[in-house]
């Protein structure tokens, strides 16, 4: 009598072009749309008390014509933009809504940016520390790597984060984000040892423009583990609860524990939308209090940061954060973006799928920034 059938997990294992089965082109749109049932292990969080939304008084309808080119778009997945608690657009592809939990990728780095606010705001981080001051075993690739120079992405090593290259760091990353196995049955790589394992730190940052590497946001999410009195489980809770969501907010974790705040997060577009309300409402949470730290979120909009690569050279990252001074979010692999305009109080959630090889355009992102740019300022 044979034993039982076992096989590695379809979803999570590796094909040939290096990428598990949920993020390779003909599988993504529906990866994306469940990532947060298709993770290795995930964390899932519900606000204690969810902000009301309702329907604007009078609905947008002279639409930028970039927008409507967008929503038309086969990546397109859901769009929704929020001023106060009213709902001033929505829209929604016929395979999905905008109340379904959706990949946010690195807009999910934001939490960073809010985790990290907090942190200085008690004392118990600072921005000129070295890395190997709060994580003794860091590898070489850090130790030497300021925390400000990890929030604003100018690090200098051997990290790449080339979508092009399927051999490229970021995807063995992945593993440790708790997005896919490793092949021959190897043991899963956790953060701490992916993290510690970067070598290549160059003292001088040569490049006129951010050097973007989700690694940086792995390193400072040790560190605030480090660091912070709460555990990042519940630092999450609490961001929740200052969103007010309607639904639940799923971040994938690593071997060890950690939330891959990176690119892990799942939200609806509707969720997306409520917690940029953070950043329009100046840091308060659903109920005016203050929560977030207001003067590191305006601090982070006005100060001189480094420009992002054309075409979305307009923005500068600051902290963790995308921004020109007025408009500020971040943007997502495979198509994500949110955009709040600080000066109308709008923010604008903006979900997709590029079934590509690479999984990424940056002409693409370009037109969203541009087209969440004119919906907010309309």
């Amino acid at each position: 009598m044979s034993g039982p059938r076992i096989i590695s997990n379809p979803d999570l294992t590796v094909g040939a072009d290096n990428k598990q089965r949920w993020n390779q082109p003909a599988h993504r749109r529906y990866g994306f749309h469940n990532a947060h049932h298709l993770f290795r292990r995930a964390l899932m969080v519900r606000s204690r008390n969810v902000l009301m939304l309702e329907p604007a008084k009078h609905a947008l309808t002279d639409q930028p014509a970039k927008l409507k080119d967008l929503l038309t778009h086969p990546a397109f997945s859901a769009l929704c933009c929020i001023q106060g608690n009213r709902i001033v657009m929505e829209a929604a592809a016929v395979d999905f809504t905008t109340t379904t939990p959706h990949s946010i990728q690195s807009v999910s780095k934001l939490h960073i940016h809010l985790i990290v606010g907090l942190l200085l705001e008690q004392g118990l981080i600072s921005l000129e520390a070295k890395v190997v001051d709060y994580l003794p075993d860091i590898g070489t690739g850090y130790a030497q790597a300021t925390v400000q120079s990890l929030l604003d992405m100018t690090v200098s090593n051997d990290f790449s984060e080339d979508y092009s290259d399927p051999q490229s760091d970021c995807y063995t990353e992945e593993i440790a984000l708790g997005w896919r196995l490793p092949a021959n049955n190897l043991a899963e790589t956790t953060l701490v040892d992916f993290t510690n394992a970067i070598p290549g730190f160059k003292s001088t940052h040569q490049r006129g423009h951010a050097d973007y590497k989700s690694a940086n946001t792995d390193v400072l999410t040790r560190i605030a583990a480090a660091v912070s009195p709460k555990p990042l489980a519940q630092l999450i809770e609490d961001i929740a609860d200052a969103a007010g969501y309607e639904s639940a907010f799923h971040i994938s974790r690593s071997p060890d524990g950690f939330p891959a705040f990176s690119g892990g997060g799942c939200l609806s577009a509707r969720d997306l939308a409520r917690f940029g309300l953070l950043f329009a409402r100046a840091g308060c949470d659903i109920s005016g209090e203050s929560f977030a730290n207001e003067a590191f979120i305006a601090h982070s909009l006005s100060r001189n940061a480094p420009k992002l690569t054309p075409p979305k050279d307009w923005l500068r990252y600051s902290n963790h954060l995308m921004t020109d001074g007025r408009f500020v979010g971040h943007a997502g692999y495979g198509g994500q973006f949110l955009m709040v305009d600080t000066q109308s109080g709008t923010s604008c959630a903006f979900l997709s799928v590029l079934e590509n090889d690479v999984g990424y355009d940056d002409s693409y992102m370009a037109l969203v920034a541009q087209s969440l740019r004119e919906l907010c300022d309309r």
